[in-house]
Parts: structure tokens; sequence; C-alpha cells
């Protein structure tokens, strides 16, 4: 099968390759923000929105020292790559295309110094040197870089990133690879603040909570910052070290998401996992002047803590580390999953008093909240697989390579038999592993 993947490692450049790599950051920056103006201007005067080719017209223009949206003429956007402003162009398309289906909100201005980046597409410019630890850019020159590991497969594109005062390199790769057979039985998985990953299997990870652990010397940095003189030098300084703060958070949320999505996609064939709506458990709850919301002091603590999990991002990572496992991930509906008794199937609120304890007040079974919750996604996940698979029927293709499982008679637990050949496909695509 192909596998898309990005090899990321940090840059070590000199001082020139540092002034220019700021320079088309900056180049792609202003295009993608007057490339917005001018679809904002259009739609205003009730014209048609451009497209990508349309937009590499007016790139050209801009190139050849035409006036943009904003009035200002920029002559110096073609010392900079055409194929990096190109691709600001494409990231804007994108953003209408994901704005216009309701997966992100409507595309916005980007600010200078906030995680600047630019992406070379075509691979023939491109040269990798990974003997001798250094990457060739166009207009850049050979670059080292903190070589971690070897990069497998074709390059496809190369990404140019800042962080924290970095620089960074994404080589993203494709290579065929052969179809892992998946290891290990079914698992349900509760994810929440006082645990963070609480398996069906009991076992269960605890929470990292990376920005609470550096709250304390962000809030002290953003003091210092608010102190000084806005666009001084030691405003700079101080904002340069609040950023380095928030880029180490994200660098150890990161590493605890990878670390532990690792471990459980090579242990498990099947994971069911709730199905959060992550953007609307963290709404604020402040509400308007007129009609003002309850708990707010409260909520706002839920919502930082629900974030600083990272619940979205260790489901993405769990996602596509189980398909090159040769895996599968079910979501399942989150509702009452931490209410309903296991044993009897009783729902009631009043089966957990607590957050950690659940006792049911029909039949007294007892256990911790999180793992009856990660039980019943368990359940719920292999109903569903068994669902998908008897309306697939045994003709349907695909269902031949898909694996066999067989249920345990409570249901709870599912121990599968893969074939040699079993492979897998997401749970969009319409095909499930046939259960017995």
């Amino acid at each position: 099968m192909r596998r898309l993947q990005a090899f990321k490692f940090e840059l070590m450049p000199i001082g020139g390759q540092i002034c220019q790599m700021h320079r088309f950051e900056g180049s792609c920056r202003v295009v993608f923000n007057e490339a917005l103006n001018l679809q904002k201007t259009r739609h205003e005067q009730g014209e048609k929105k451009l497209g990508y080719a349309g937009l590499c017209k007016e790139l050209t223009a801009w190139r050849n020292g035409a006036p943009m949206p904003s009035g200002r003429t920029a002559p110096w956007l073609s010392e900079g790559p055409v194929h990096t402003q190109q691709q600001a162009l494409k990231d804007l398309e994108r953003a209408y295309i994901n704005f216009f289906a309701k997966r992100a909100d409507f595309p916005r201005f980007k600010k200078k110094g906030r995680r600047g980046s630019f992406r070379y597409p075509d691979p023939k410019q491109i040269k990798l040197d990974q003997a001798n630890r250094r990457i060739f850019l166009p207009k850049l020159g050979w670059l080292r870089y903190r070589k971690s590991r070897e990069v497998l497969g074709a390059v496809k594109n190369v990404t140019v990133s800042q962080t924290g005062g970095r620089w960074f390199v994404s080589i993203q790769t494709e290579r065929e690879v052969e179809r892992p057979v998946p290891k290990g039985n079914a698992v349900g998985i509760d994810v929440g603040i006082a645990r963070f990953a609480t398996l069906s299997d009991g076992t269960f990870h605890p929470p990292l909570n990376s920005f609470r652990r550096h709250e304390t010397a962000l809030r002290k940095a953003q003091q210092g910052l608010s102190r000084k003189v806005k666009f001084s030098n030691n405003w700079k300084k101080a904002k340069a070290r609040v950023h380095k703060i928030h880029a180490r958070i994200g660098n150890v949320r990161r590493d605890f998401l990878h670390k532990t999505s690792t471990a459980i996609s090579k242990n498990h064939a099947i994971v069911c996992i709730e199905d959060l709506q992550v953007r609307n458990m963290s709404k604020s709850s402040a509400g308007t002047p007129e009609n003002p919301g309850k708990h707010v002091r409260a909520k706002s603590s839920l919502n930082k803590s629900i974030l600083d999990q990272g619940w979205f991002e260790f489901r993405r990572q769990l996602d596509y580390k189980l398909e090159w496992n040769g895996g599968w991930l079910v979501p399942v509906p989150p509702q009452n999953t931490s209410r309903t008794c296991p044993c009897c199937g009783h729902v009631a609120a009043d089966n957990r008093q607590t957050q950690a304890h659940f006792l049911c007040v029909e039949c007294g079974f007892e256990e911790h909240a999180d793992l009856v919750g990660a039980i019943n996604i368990l359940s719920r996940g292999m109903k569903k697989l068994r669902d998908e698979g008897q309306g697939t029927g045994d003709a349907s293709p695909g269902t031949e390579a898909a694996g066999v499982a067989s249920v345990s008679p409570d249901g709870l637990w599912i121990e599968p038999h893969w074939r040699s050949e079993a492979g897998t496909r997401r749970s969009d695509s319409g095909f499930a592993p046939c259960l017995s």
C-alpha cells in the first residue's frame, strides 16, 4: 500500500540563510494577505471569487511591479521563489474550500511573527544528502539539519517553518510498503481529564497536563512582556521568551501523545473511541451582557483542562498509526457511556455519583467509572462493526481481505482471528471487518 509520511528535523542555517528564510516567509505571508484582501474586495463588489489560476495571474503581475489590492507595490516579491508564493495561494484556496464545507472558520489575515512557513512543491528542485546531513533548497543552497532518523521513500515536497525562534524542515515522502498484519485484540478507550486514557482491559495512561506544568513560568513571562514598551528591543526579547515557553508546551504535549498513541496502535488491532466534539465541549459559557452565562469561572477552568489534553490530536494520531499497522479505528457515539451498566444495561445518572465511582442502582455492579465507559465503548464499537459487516454482505468488494473476529458470550470482549492477507479500510470507506 502507498504510505505518505513526513520527517521533521531542526535546521542549522547560517546567518545569510536565516535572513533569506525570513524574507521568503514574509513574502508568502504578504501574498496570502493580499490575495485574501482581493477576494474580499471582489465579494463586496458582487464579483465572482477568483480561483487558483486567476490568483496566479495576479501574482505574476505583482511580481512585475503592478499595484496590489492594498495599493502598494512589491517588486521585491520576484527575489523569492515563485513556487513557494504559489503555494500560499493554494493554502488560501484550501482555506476557502474548508470554510464552504463547514470544516473551518473564514480565512483570516496572517500576522507577522506567528509561526511562519513556506513550502517547496517541486521535488526536482530539492536535493537530499542524508550521508552529510544536509538538504538543498532553491535560493537557499545547502542547509544542514539535525538528523535523528533516516528519510524513507521518494521526496514529494518540503516545508520550512519557524517555531520558538528555531527553524525546521518537514520532508514529505511517498513509498510502497507491504500491508501489515494487525496484532493484538480489540480495545475500547475512554478519554478524560483525571485519567487521560482508560483502556477496557483495565490499564490507563495518566495525564501529562503540559500547559498546567508550565503555567506559572508562562504567566511570569507574559507579565514581564506587558511591562515593556511595545516594539522596543526589550519587548521583542520578552516576546521571544513567551514564544519559547509556548513552543515547549506544544512539544511536550506532542511527545506524550505520540508515545501513547504508538503504544496503543502497536498492541491492538481494533480501537474503539468516543466521537467527541471537542470544539463544542470547550466553548465559552460567558454568554452576552443581556444573557450572561452561569458558572463561567468553573467552565473556563474545565475548558482549559480539556484543551490541555489534546483529545482531537490523539484521535488523529491513532487513526493513521492504526492504518499503518493494519488496524482499525472505530468512533462511537459518546452518549451515556459512563452511565450505562455493562452487566444489566441499566442507564441512569445515579449510577455515577462521583467522577471516579460507578455503582449500578439496579444490579449493584461496582467499578471505576472510566473503566466502565471504556467497556461500553468497546461494546458499542463491536456492535457497529457487526452491523456494518452484515450490511456489506459477503460478496462486497474488500470483505475477502477483512478480518474475522469472534465475540465473547457476554458481548464485551472480542478476539480477532486475522487472515494472512488481512488488510484495513478506514471507517468512512463503507466497508468493515466481517464479524462472525
